[in-house]
């Protein structure tokens, strides 16, 4: 019965985490760009009573065996890249990507971070900027006298000065990939940082060999959370952590009649 209070507490911390990650995900429903994350759990360790395939007499063998587990705990909670929906907003600062690829995003401290969020504004220089005012990689700035602003699908930024037709070119925006986006590490404020496990960052233009995503401008997407599957993921870890705790109230009521058991 020991092994029954251990592994119920194992399965209701497990639980416990899972619906803080279910609850940081619905926090972020509304976020520009927010990617949901997933947990995983595995089973612990198992004592092994009969072990499967030991010998049971000279010339047979246990077909199955018998292992009691230790429990549950929590291993990661994967990032899940899905592509989010597309809200029109008529910004001409506001970019989608199309498929695969992050923008890159340079820290106060000089680092860069990665985002999939495409909200950008205009600093006092004309560069593009996101809202925390960290800037676009490479730097792209418009002249104050620019009339409009239009970024093709892949990456080129132009403008037109007043007075003239003819589109000036101010840059090209350039998408980092991974081989393994999963393994970024989340920095807040909907960047990301690589990591060893997702690799060095592989940089080309949008829409190009590299496999990245194309730009799509005057748009923003929404997080790719799920409302509806997250309250269907809630309800089934509530219940889960519900079950374990009747199994510890059980295990001590059975503690409970052991004590009271007189010779």
């Amino acid at each position: 019965m020991i092994r029954a209070l251990y592994s119920a507490a194992s399965g209701m911390t497990a639980q416990q985490l899972n619906i803080d990650n279910i609850a940081n995900n619905l926090a972020n429903a509304n976020t520009t760009g927010y990617k949901s994350r997933r947990a995983q759990f595995q089973d612990l360790l198992y004592q092994n009573m009969v072990a499967p395939g030991s010998s049971a007499s000279q010339n047979t063998v246990v077909p199955a065996g018998l292992q009691l587990g230790l429990g549950t705990r929590a291993v990661s909670n994967e990032i899940t890249f899905q592509q989010g929906s597309f809200t029109s907003t008529s910004n001409p600062l506001d970019l989608v990507i199309q498929g695969k690829g992050f923008f890159q995003i340079k820290q106060p401290n000089g680092d860069i971070a990665y985002s999939r969020n495409g909200s950008f504004q205009l600093d006092s220089t004309g560069s593009f900027v996101t809202s925390d005012g960290n800037a676009l990689q490479p730097q792209i700035t418009i002249p104050p006298a620019a009339q409009s602003i239009n970024i093709a699908a892949d990456g080129t930024v132009t403008y037109v000065l007043p007075g003239q037709t003819q589109a000036q070119n101010a840059g090209q925006i350039t998408l980092a990939n991974f081989q393994n986006p999963a393994g970024l590490s989340s920095l807040g404020g909907s960047l990301f940082s690589p990591t060893d496990a997702s690799g060095a960052a592989i940089l080309g233009t949008p829409g190009g060999a590299e496999g990245q995503g194309t730009i799509l401008q005057g748009y923003t997407e929404q997080s790719n959370v799920s409302v509806v599957d997250e309250f269907i993921n809630m309800i089934t870890s509530q219940r889960a952590y519900e079950a374990n705790s009747k199994v510890v109230k059980a295990a001590d009521e059975m503690y409970q009649q052991a004590n009271n058991m007189k010779q």
